[in-house]
């Protein structure tokens, strides 16, 4: 019986739709191992289409639209140009690393596997990674995510080293903490943990005597979790928050594009994780919402320009949301940074919320 190819990553992008015409519409793509599938939603059974990768090429960054950032062109052998834009510049990286690995795999006539560690660190075999990540990830007996503040910075989904090690004892997977850090370290190098923070990461890359770290301050997250760093917090957001008893993950004020007119004001944006909404308001004042964007299923991206509106100013830091409806919305930061931190933030919760 043949195998089924492995799924390498898969997740929402925005896809160029043909080539006479410059439509970009939001697909669930599927990275398999000899080839990129696509689909309307992520519930379908039946793909779009397919894409082989076996004598494809990639390309990344791609400039061919000056006006859509974090863009990759992948060219199949019969050299056809298919373009997909990512939301922000880690997530495009790490597909592009993964379609370039799979690809080389296809080329040399070897199975695509993630760095393994087993020999470096004396892993047992009898150990399996994959059903212990699904353990941790358990709802009700697992490893629970939080909200984590440090440095003046929020880190949503995520945990501590010493909760991880924590869990790996109460749970019988292993006989001490020096074995919690082998096979903690095992698994942030096959990539079922993430260091969410820059004592963790510094030691990941070898700046530590481990690669994991036992330490409260030292923070990780569940490369699925929906994690994402709110940024720099004030004392006055830590009360907001804390009103709203963890209901809002994200707010602030941004320029919002009328649908009709396609002018620019300045709304209160306010984003809730149950349900997945993000609602914007009069920022002079007003209880009520002026409106809502229901954001479960959306694709978030970051665009450099609209081709029927004027520029509101010269930074232009422009991000638009597409609905499962089809409904675009183009919002405006203050910066990068921050234009980045709401499409993180508005990624997790359209995969998370109700």
């Amino acid at each position: 019986m043949e195998r089924e190819p492995m799924r390498i990553r898969e997740g929402y992008l925005v896809k160029k739709q043909g080539s006479m015409f410059n439509t970009w519409k939001p697909m669930w793509v599927v990275l398999l191992e000899d080839g990129i599938e696509f689909y309307k939603r992520k519930a379908d059974s039946s793909p779009k289409g397919m894409v082989p990768l076996k004598g494809s090429s990639i390309n990344s960054p791609c400039q061919d639209f000056g006006k859509r950032m974090f863009v990759f062109k992948l060219t199949a052998a019969k050299q056809q140009d298919h373009f997909f834009q990512a939301a922000y510049l880690e997530e495009r990286d790490a597909w592009v690393r993964d379609i370039k690995k799979a690809i080389h795999c296809i080329d040399g006539g070897q199975r695509f596997a993630r760095k393994s560690t087993r020999k470096s660190i004396r892993l047992p075999e009898t150990i399996n990674l994959s059903a212990l990540y699904l353990s941790m990830k358990d709802p009700e007996k697992g490893i629970k995510e939080l909200k984590l503040e440090k440095d003046k910075k929020v880190y949503n989904h995520c945990f501590t080293g010493t909760t991880v090690i924590d869990w790996l004892v109460s749970s019988n997977s292993i006989r001490n903490r020096k074995e919690g850090l082998m096979l903690a370290s095992s698994l942030l190098s096959e990539g079922y943990l993430q260091p969410a923070e820059d004592t963790s990461k510094a030691a990941a890359e070898g700046l530590s005597d481990t690669p994991f770290l036992d330490l409260s301050d030292a923070y990780y997250y569940f490369p699925d979790s929906g994690f994402f760093c709110d940024g720099n917090s004030s004392d006055d957001d830590v009360v907001l928050k804390e009103e709203f008893r963890g209901m809002v993950v994200k707010q602030g004020c941004l320029l919002k594009q009328g649908h009709r007119r396609k002018n620019w004001k300045v709304r209160k944006f306010v984003l809730r994780e149950d349900p997945a909404y993000l609602h914007y308001y009069d920022p002079a004042g007003g209880e009520e919402p002026l409106g809502a964007i229901h954001l479960r299923g959306c694709v978030v991206t970051a665009v450099e320009d609209m081709p029927d509106s004027k520029k509101y100013d010269a930074d232009n830091i422009l991000f638009e949301i597409i609905t499962a409806n089809d409904i675009h919305y183009y919002l405006q930061a203050a910066s990068s940074a921050e234009r980045t931190e709401w499409i993180k933030a508005i990624q997790a919760v359209s995969r998370t919320g109700k």
